[in-house]
């Protein structure tokens, strides 16, 4: 059995132990509340790592993340609760910042031939400075008084029961599209297609798990609205990289720079483009997060980095570039966030968390770096 099998198969076993693990020691773990939160959590981690899957596609990385989800996050906080800036203008301020900071820094990197390394790190340092300088070290609420606005509801907000149901079932429908859509594709092409028992397999795992994480959420508030933000983030990402030249472009020039370029492939504009959607990514985790926290302090955005990094590497995407997936990408948040939400909920102390996740990351790599060798 090859290493990349093993890889593939040890994600899922490694999910349900984890959540086995937890469920034993802590029953709570599986009930509708803390699954829910566990899902607005996987949703705030999900978002970040599918910008860092982007930039670490190139073979570059970002190291900044973590400082301006707390910067970005803190702007749109100060704006509102001091400013009196209405909340949908300072998340727009907010996500035009990022976008513009992200763009330059990629710029910087391709079109000086800097290490990313050196450069995100650096952001790093300054992204907490001025974050720290802004929200003034002290707590910014993210609305004023009691009156909730869009900042606020972002992981409050969930939808009525039944819309939830309906929007599960259409997901279920357009999932049976897309499958039924690319067997007959790979057909007029001319290329082999799986036997039919396979995509309804597939089909019925997927809707069985929509559904079944629909009925839960009901059973507490509804269907959070930090998934369906997570949902638009992965399809569009995943649109971009299976069905765009942007795609196509992005993985030639992880496998390898200088044959992308001798190609035609404009590498200075395409990464530039991966670092653009990060700041993207950045600005709508960083107000999620703030939310979630109700309010921007100094700790927002901590490692979440490395957590980002760690999703993406656990998913198969190789720290060299040219390799990994959108799927892949979802099911590392989805064990990254498991493991920090289970230790958490039974009280694990900070010090063997922080052993915890460092263990996880170093795993991954070392996986990461085998894989590529064969």
């Amino acid at each position: 059995m090859n290493l990349k099998l093993i890889r593939n198969l040890a994600m899922p076993f490694a999910l349900v132990a984890i959540c086995t693990f937890f469920a034993i020691k802590e029953p709570s773990f599986i009930g509708p509340r803390n699954l829910t939160q566990l899902i607005v959590e996987f949703s705030i981690t999900g978002t970040l790592a599918l910008g860092m899957f982007l930039v670490l596609l190139t073979g570059q990385i970002d190291l900044s993340v973590g400082s301006g989800v707390g910067l970005i996050g803190g702007l749109a906080a100060v704006l509102i609760f001091q400013y009196n800036v209405p909340a949908y203008l300072a998340l727009g301020i907010g996500l035009v910042l990022a976008i513009i900071i992200w763009s330059l820094m990629g710029l910087l990197i391709v079109k000086h031939k800097i290490p990313s390394f050196i450069i995100t790190l650096g952001g790093l340092l300054i992204f907490k400075g001025f974050f720290w300088q802004i929200i003034q070290n002290s707590t910014i609420p993210v609305s004023r008084g009691d009156v909730e606005n869009i900042y606020s509801k972002l992981t409050t907000y969930y939808l009525p029961h039944q819309l939830g149901l309906i929007l599960a079932s259409v997901i279920a429908g357009l999932f049976a599209y897309l499958m039924h859509h690319a067997r007959v594709a790979r057909r007029e092409h001319h290329l082999a297609v799986s036997g039919s028992l396979k995509p309804v397999l597939q089909w019925f795992v997927i809707t069985t798990g929509i559904v079944g994480l629909t009925v839960i959420f009901n059973h507490f508030r509804g269907v959070p609205l930090t998934v369906l933000v997570l949902a638009c983030s992965a399809s569009v990402i995943y649109f971009l990289t299976q069905h765009t030249a942007f795609g196509r472009s992005i993985y030639a020039i992880g496998g390898n720079a200088e044959a992308a370029v001798l190609s035609g492939i404009n590498v200075t504009r395409v990464t530039t483009l991966a670092y653009t959607l990060m700041g993207a990514a950045v600005a709508l985790t960083g107000f999620m997060t703030t939310a979630y926290s109700g309010a921007s302090t100094t700790t927002v955005g901590d490692l979440m980095e490395l957590d980002a990094i760690a999703a993406c590497v656990i998913g198969g995407t190789a720290l060299r570039g040219g390799r990994g997936t959108v799927g892949g990408v979802i099911f590392g948040a989805l064990i990254m966030t498991t493991l920090l939400n289970g230790m958490t909920l039974i009280a694990v102390a900070p010090e063997i968390k922080f052993i915890a996740r460092g263990a996880v990351l170093t795993l991954a790599v070392w996986m990461d770096v085998r894989l590529s060798k064969k």
